[in-house]
């Protein structure tokens, strides 16, 4: 299920992750070559992402919220 992107926040690792519109996490790293995400790397590259739908397989799985946690 696609949602939008809501807003971000580093991880333990320093890792960024976005937070979904439906409650949940993803991280969203540049990882080349399996993963190219250069607007992760800066901030105006988020910002320029946000509302942009991602794949939210914990929907597609009826997890629960992370941000409950």
């Amino acid at each position: 299920m696609q949602q939008p992107i809501v807003g971000y926040h580093l991880d333990t690792e320093s890792h960024w992750v976005a937070e979904l519109g439906c409650g949940h996490y993803q991280h969203v790293r540049h990882n080349p070559p399996w993963v190219v995400r250069h607007w992760v790397t800066t901030e105006m590259g988020r910002a320029a992402m946000l509302g942009c739908p991602l794949r939210c397989k914990k929907c597609d799985d009826k997890a629960p919220r992370d941000d409950l946690h």
